[in-house]
């Protein structure tokens, strides 16, 4: 990867929607160029997604207590069940090429899962894999979860890292194969700083993906829902 350089940007708070369209945006580009990657780091409004393996049953809520919870739902192309996104979460978008030489999409989880093993261990949090199960573990639960999808050897979607997340909206779905989760401020007992989470990601994502040229990253804007 090293003949590519790597776009950070860090939008801050952004909706589910606008996301979809950026990664598009990028997505084409990217498939046109192959000359830079992107990865995307920000935060979304309270959000239900439901994957290609999702079940009818897969949401909990009724309609009606979706409004009150202030939650969206949406239906979308990336692999996997049904997860949450929102509000203490950072949710990483690489959009990036893997071909020629990475044209393998289970080395592909495996590395981003290993970008955020890193990550939590850069907290002192001790993060593992499970056999037969996509995502980033700890003895108190799920501490990230993952969904990809790939377009002629160009990714989008990605994952979700809980850092100083309300989990209660946790309850309101099947989340991917049931099991616990739990977030970095749980672990912790503290809450944790959000930028500080995001430079060991972008750092350990660089590390991880072999990216030596990088341009400037775009920095925070405002929350804004």
């Amino acid at each position: 990867m090293s003949d590519r350089c790597l776009e950070v940007r860090r939008l801050g708070r952004v909706g589910y929607a606008d996301s979809l369209e950026r990664q598009k945006e990028l997505e084409t580009e990217v498939i046109a160029t192959r000359e830079k990657d992107y990865l995307l780091l920000l935060e979304h409004p309270h959000t239900f997604t439901l994957g290609r393996r999702s079940k009818n049953d897969g949401v909990l809520a009724t309609a009606e207590l979706l409004r009150n919870l202030g939650v969206e739902v949406f239906e979308i192309n990336r692999g996997g069940k049904v997860t949450y996104h929102g509000i203490g979460q950072i949710v990483g978008y690489p959009i990036i090429s893997l071909s020629p030489e990475r044209e393998d999409v289970h080395k592909y989880v495996r590395d981003i899962e290993e970008v955020l093993i890193r990550s939590m261990a850069d907290f002192d949090i001790e993060a593992f894999r499970i056999e037969g199960l996509t995502g980033v573990h700890t003895t108190e639960g799920k501490v990230a979860a993952i969904g990809v999808h790939i377009k002629r050897w160009v990714t989008t979607h990605g994952f979700a890292l809980n850092v100083n997340t309300d989990l209660s909206y946790y309850n309101w779905i099947i989340a991917c194969e049931g099991e616990p989760v739990t977030s970095m401020d749980r672990l912790l007992g503290r809450e944790v700083d959000m930028a500080e989470v995001e430079d060991r990601l972008e750092a350990n994502f660089r590390e991880v993906f072999g990216y030596t040229a990088e341009t400037r990253a775009v920095a925070s804007v405002p929350a804004a829902v």
